[in-house]
């Protein structure tokens, strides 16, 4: 509540803020007013001076303007007409924590009980509204239920209903009562069977069940009642009916049960629940014109001296606003306890009817207790504020507070709520108008289906205090004018500030010559008119014209973003005055160095300079506000190094909590892998203390937020072991020797067999010319060939060798 009533102070301060700088649209000005109650009317922030020696300006509605600009031009505060809405507390009397007594006359559950507002027109004004449900509060439970030939085995289920719900209730509330009545429809056709053989027995001729009793509206069996052995014996008295076609007349009952608070017996200090059981479609507003039925429903009781519904075939069905406005008017909670086929339409049915739920019905209803005892939860645990009498000149707003003590703007409920949790609301109240003098309206709060209530009585503030003092005929008037609010209004056919000028005396040459600046300049600027030898300024829609001879205006000064004199300096015959911190020809430059400064004290981080109250970033690839934001320039990463070392290790120089905090507001998120691969990133790495490397990346989303991307812990090598370098070089020199020896053993190996082929292919080619060998001849004999082919052969080995 609190954050929802700052938000709107605020916004109210800076939209008078924006009329008193933006004269182009101060509406109290431009507004024309002649009266006090004109002003008054024309804008809420506007105020009216009654100080009889004001308005030296000469402008005719100058009187009429913002509280603050009538006091610089010298009026004083006591006579500023300017009221304001207000709201007082009556009766406050404090919420209960539980239920006391039988009577529970004492029991409040929402405070306070009476408040009474004075409003203005246009003026927002607030109050607040505590509601607590109370524990074991007493509860009227009334069992309504759908009798037609359908509902058969459901009546059959409910037979020990009373016993059952009643010791289950028991369990939430000690002051329990259980009322029954049931429903079929209109005993008219086309609704119901109506031919002579079905008057007594419209079962007659169904197989099924070839007995049951006439149809019937409505019809009140048990008022409500601690004896719960009364509801059983009620029930299993009941027999069904038959209607003829499928809707049934339910709404009829329901706003029977509603509105006839004597025979049904609803306490006024209890809970009021309607359970309504059906397996079918209700008739609606309208559908009794089938059967000719034109008239309305009054809304009234209609029950007879045997308690049936005697109007049943008299007026047509209630409409669905009739039906709301009775539950709600009696404090009844309506549960459509329907089956699943139906479910939808009643829900629909929920958004038009306040304080209404549905529950699904099985369809022998045998879950009827667990399904009342559910709604009933739910009924307990949901605060919704309803209005009463609302007049049509008043404009309400909400804001809920529930038990997680967040506003919730535009919201007058809450849910989920626990027996004796307190929730708040909000209420603002806008009055549109002014009625006529002496009117009061009032209003009504009322959470949905609780007894309790806050009044709200509303008085109107649409007249000045200085109309009281109206002079007619008075001396300050020249006695042919009526004084009223420190100005005279003037008989017809005279003028000026004390009515002492006739109409027509204005063009005399003396006084139109006291209407110039010089001689051959224009009659009052060409912006207002001669009268009395003064001028009377024109009024203009963007602002006030001014001076002796309207010269001076206060909106022709030099704007900055379309905000004259940039909302920081005041507008005097088209010169800028600027406010204390800025200069310039339309105050638009600050000359505060405060918002330059950087979190570690530097004017724009040391990489721009302060001009006009913002840093202009000198450095490339700096921005920010403080130009704190610069991924490539070269001390980007040691200055997120030490963010890096003071957020996730807690040391560094800025391990100071308060330091860190303050200087270090980057999200950083830890990984495990470290991904570079990012062109908008900055891989930045540093050496640890412990000779270890840490590794981020710096960069700059779109929105401006810088991340730190870091590994969750730095990266250290681990120190070489002895034994494993000694075998890695021994290793080594081996690896070595054995490369080398086979390089030698596979050079030897591929001589040797270069030889042998030369060796071969040299025998080869002897052996082939041995074969035309001219020594060679014929033997003549056995032994001269054998000595022959020794001495060849011998030979032949010689040349070899």
């Amino acid at each position: 509540m609190w954050s929802l009533m700052f938000r709107s102070t605020f916004s109210w301060i800076v939209f008078e803020v924006f009329i008193y700088s933006v004269k182009g649209l101060n509406v109290c000005t431009s507004g024309s007013a002649t009266s006090c109650e004109e002003c008054l009317l024309i804008h809420p922030s506007c105020a009216w001076c009654a100080q009889e020696d004001f308005g030296m300006t000469r402008t005719l509605t100058s009187r009429c303007d913002l509280s603050q600009n009538l006091q610089k031009r010298g009026c004083d505060v006591r006579f500023i007409e300017s009221p304001s809405s207000t709201a007082s507390i009556e009766l406050s009397r404090p919420l209960s924590s539980k239920s006391s007594g039988q009577t529970q006359f004492d029991v409040v559950q929402i405070q306070p009980q009476r408040i009474s507002l004075n409003l203005r027109p246009g003026d927002l004004t607030s109050f607040q509204v505590q509601v607590r449900p109370v524990e074991d509060y007493p509860v009227d439970l009334y069992y309504l239920m759908d009798l037609s030939l359908s509902m058969k085995d459901d009546l059959d289920t409910i037979l020990n209903l009373g016993t059952k719900l009643a010791e289950e209730m028991r369990k939430l509330t000690s002051n329990f009562r259980l009322g029954f009545g049931s429903f079929v429809d209109k005993n008219l056709s086309p609704f119901s069977y109506t031919a002579p053989k079905y008057r007594d027995n419209p079962c007659q001729g169904y197989k099924l069940f070839p007995s049951c009793v006439p149809s019937f509206g409505f019809r009140h069996i048990l008022s409500l009642t601690d004896k719960v052995d009364r509801f059983n014996e009620e029930v299993q008295k009941q027999m069904v009916s038959r209607n003829r076609d499928a809707p049934e007349g339910g709404f009829d009952a329901i706003l029977q049960a509603a509105v006839c608070k004597k025979q049904i017996g609803w306490r006024k200090e209890a809970y009021h629940l309607l359970v309504f059981a059906t397996d079918d479609v209700p008739h609606l507003a309208l559908d009794g014109k089938l059967g000719g039925l034109v008239q309305p429903h009054d809304g009234m009781c209609h029950l007879d001296d045997n308690n049936e519904y005697d109007a049943s075939t008299k007026m047509d069905y209630p409409s669905l606003a009739l039906l709301g406005e009775k539950l709600a008017e009696n404090n009844i909670f309506l549960i459509f306890a329907v089956t699943k086929k139906h479910a939808v339409l009643y829900k629909n049915l929920t958004a038009l009817i306040p304080g209404t739920t549905v529950e699904i019905l099985e369809t022998d209803s045998k879950n009827i207790i667990q399904l009342i005892v559910t709604a009933y939860n739910n009924i307990r645990s949901k605060v919704e504020l309803s209005v009463w009498e609302h007049p049509e000149d008043l404009s309400l707003g909400f804001s809920a507070t529930c038990q997680d003590g967040q506003a919730l703007p535009g919201l007058r409920k809450c849910g989920d709520l626990k027996i004796g949790e307190t929730v708040s609301f909000n209420v603002s109240v806008e009055a549109r108008s002014c009625p006529p003098p002496g009117t009061q309206h009032s209003f009504t709060l009322k959470p949905v289906g609780f007894k309790d209530r806050l009044e709200v009585a509303v008085d109107y503030r649409c007249d000045c205090g200085c109309t009281r003092l109206t002079q007619a005929n008075s001396s300050r008037c020249s006695s042919i004018g009526t004084y009223a609010c420190g100005m005279c209004r003037c008989e017809p056919g005279y003028l000026g500030a004390h009515c002492e000028c006739q109409e027509g005396e204005s063009g005399t040459g003396g006084q139109v010559g006291a209407c110039r600046e010089a001689e051959g300049k224009q009659v009052c600027s060409g912006r207002g008119e001669c009268s009395c030898s003064q001028c009377l300024c024109y009024e203009s829609e963007f602002g006030k014209i001014y001076g002796r001879f309207c010269e001076c205006d206060d909106f022709s000064c030099a704007r900055h973003k379309g905000i004259l004199c940039s909302g920081h300096g005041e507008c005097h015959c088209g010169e800028c005055k600027c406010h204390a911190g800025y200069v310039g020809d339309n105050c638009n430059c600050s000359t505060e160095t405060a918002p330059c400064v950087s979190d570690d004290g530097q004017i724009c981080s040391g990489r721009g300079s302060c001009v006009c109250g913002r840093c202009q970033c000198t450095e490339p690839g700096a921005f920010g506000d403080t130009c704190e934001k610069c991924p490539t320039c070269p001390d980007a990463c040691g200055t997120k190094r030490e963010c890096i070392e003071c957020r996730l290790f807690g040391s560094g120089r800025l391990a100071d909590n308060q330091t860190c905090q303050r200087q270090c507001k980057d999200e950083i998120i830890t990984v495990e892998t470290l991904k570079t691969d990012d062109p908008n990133a900055v891989l930045c790495l540093y050496k640890t203390e412990n000779d270890c490397v840490m590794k981020f990346t710096y960069s700059e989303h779109a929105n401006g937020q810088s991340v730190l991307t870091a590994l969750q812990e730095p990266e250290c090598g681990a120190a070489p072991d002895a034994l494993t370098v000694l075998l890695a070089v021994v290793g080594s020199i081996l690896l070595v020797g054995i490369v080398l020896l086979a390089i030698w053993k596979m050079v030897i190996t591929v001589h040797d067999r270069r030889e042998f082929a030369r060796f071969q292919n040299a025998r080869s080619r002897a052996r082939y010319e041995m074969a035309s060998n001219p020594l060679y001849k014929q033997p003549i004999s056995t032994h001269a060939v054998e000595t022959v082919f020794q001495m060849q052969s011998k030979s032949y080995n010689g040349d070899i060798h």
